[in-house]
């Protein structure tokens, strides 16, 4: 007689072992999943801070690198704004015709004098309003927040305040010339008095921000310095021109080269100190720089292609200046 057996008690094919959980033991699922971690934990650490850094990189590309090659193949190119997708090749015909133009030429001795006449006397301004800063003072914190109010002022705010007060008819400044007997100024129509205008709007807005950075750079140094001059009997000049500014040195150094990179790029002041005349800088052209030439011949004239060229003109001129602040970087640290 055929005895039945029991199948259930059996375990099916490929099935588990009775009294063992699908997949191996705890300890093998334990394993597994410590090493699932581990692994996920090792992309973590390697791709994380790629991941973190991407959102710059990805503005950067989007809207420094591809402008900056589209700007120098444009430079090469005859297009107009009218029809900026219709390029003609022209090689370096845009280079040339802006190096044997006046306008150019005059764009950048103003852009020099400007730079010079804004540059030099803000810096020292800043430096003195610093070493005052630094001793202790009352209310040094409204001081300090005092010093970076020009820098949040707009610039289209603050030029439009110094138009008033450079009018030639109703203007403060002019009001106090002829109070002392000077005669009334033209500062929008000379040459000199309209280029010392438009410095004193970036100095009024600038000196501040160097201050303060002065002001930093002055309160990292050691105290047992002033110390050791003062034990040694210097007086406080003494000590601020032997021990201050030697300290200051790569600061001085960093707070030109910065100011000089933005002087170079100088647009929003001069446009609006004289808004009838725009991007020509004054009737003859007297305090029109080359970000206002660069304006004018790519918005105003329409020629996309050579205002490409004076841009790419421009960018390498930074260069020129980020090599000169390299070498003398190198020479400062050599010599100290």
């Amino acid at each position: 007689m055929a005895t039945r057996h029991d199948t259930a008690a059996l375990p099916s094919k490929g099935g588990a072992a009775p009294g063992r959980p699908p997949g191996g033991s705890a300890k093998d699922q334990d394993e597994r999943r410590r090493a699932r971690l581990s692994r996920r934990w090792q992309r973590d650490m390697r791709w994380s801070p790629y991941a973190f850094v991407a959102p710059f990189f990805l503005l950067f590309l989007a809207f420094g690198l591809f402008p900056l090659i589209y700007t120098g193949w444009a430079s090469l190119h005859q297009v107009e704004l009218t029809a900026p997708t219709d390029m003609n090749w022209v090689g370096l015909r845009n280079y040339t015709r802006i190096f044997d133009d006046d306008f150019f030429w005059n764009a950048a001795k103003n852009t020099l004098t400007i730079g010079i006449i804004s540059t030099v006397p803000q810096l020292l301004m800043a430096m003195g309003i610093a070493h005052i800063l630094n001793y202790k003072l009352r209310a040094s914190t409204f001081y300090r927040v005092a010093m970076l109010a020009p820098y949040a002022t707009s610039i289209a705010a603050a030029s439009l305040v110094f138009v008033l007060l450079f009018g030639r008819d109703y203007g403060m400044i002019n009001w106090a010339l002829d109070f002392v007997g000077i005669d009334p100024v033209d500062w929008q129509g000379e040459k000199w008095p309209s280029q010392i205008a438009v410095s004193t709007i970036i100095i009024w807005r600038w000196t501040g921000y160097n201050a303060l950075i002065y002001l930093a750079a002055m309160q990292a140094i050691p105290q047992d310095l002033y110390e050791s001059a003062a034990l040694d009997g210097a007086s406080r000049w003494q000590q601020f021109l032997h021990v201050t500014l030697p300290s200051l040195r790569p600061t001085i150094l960093f707070t030109a080269v910065v100011s000089t990179i933005g002087a170079s790029q100088v647009f929003g002041e001069p446009l609006l100190f004289d808004a009838n005349k725009g991007a020509s800088g004054g009737a003859e052209h007297q305090f029109q720089t080359l970000g206002l030439y660069l304006y004018e011949q790519g918005w105003v004239n329409q020629h996309l292609g050579r205002a490409s060229a004076i841009a790419w003109t421009m960018f390498l001129i930074l260069i020129v200046i980020g090599i000169i602040n390299y070498v003398i970087s190198r020479r400062l640290r050599a010599s100290s």
